[in-house]
């Protein structure tokens, strides 16, 4: 997404599955790359899916423009 992903918007580089069609693809961009799980993010290991997928959602409204 050249200009950037708009806040709310799936990545258009996602499948169906909510995977990254760019995943260990040199074209993958560097942000990408640089978003590594941690705890915050993730949570513990049995809720780590749901936790980071909410924690996403967090962000992307907290970055919505006004």
């Amino acid at each position: 997404m050249p200009d950037g992903k708009p806040a709310g918007i799936p990545c258009i580089q996602l499948d169906e599955d909510y995977r990254c069609k760019l995943f260990g693809k040199p074209e993958r961009p560097a942000f990408c790359g640089g978003l590594q799980p941690d705890l915050e993010m993730c949570g513990d290991q049995q809720q780590a899916r749901t936790y980071a997928i909410n924690w996403l959602n967090a962000l992307e409204l907290a970055t919505l423009p006004d």
